[in-house]
């Protein structure tokens, strides 16, 4: 049996900017790349003899899920938006509903826009290495 579910909380550490936390919308897909490496996948990549040849490169880990942004209490979006431009990693950790949890070091990456009908924002965070299982 498979068990998913929601998102519970996302948490950062950043070295200079602070910490807190990010409350995703419940019921919204979310996104995880372990990270590590990947073999290329390309149909010519096999040699005279009919050998495999394998390519391999590395590829960061990646996280992507709508979460709430408070414009009223809260200061999701100018924390992201700061940790997004800054040349120091955070520390994150990703809680699911089932009790799993997975960290890494990384930023936020990509646009950061919030809708201000919804009070909402797609956060999606990317590292080196790999986001691992806690």
């Amino acid at each position: 049996m498979a068990v998913g579910g929601d998102i519970t909380e996302i948490t950062y550490s950043h070295p200079t900017l602070g910490s807190g936390v990010i409350f995703p919308k419940a019921a919204e897909d979310s996104t995880y790349d372990l990270g590590g490496f990947r073999s290329g996948d390309d149909v010519n990549m096999v040699d005279g003899g009919g050998n495999m040849i394998t390519q391999l490169s590395r590829a960061r880990w990646s996280f992507e899920v709508l979460c709430t942004a408070d414009m009223v209490t809260a200061e999701t979006i100018e924390a992201i938006t700061a940790m997004a431009g800054s040349t120091e990693l955070a520390e994150w950790t990703f809680s699911n509903i089932n009790g799993t949890i997975y960290a890494g070091t990384g930023q936020p990456v990509g646009d950061v826009q919030m809708n201000g009908n919804a009070s909402s924002f797609t956060l999606k965070v990317a590292g080196g290495g790999k986001l691992t299982k806690q």
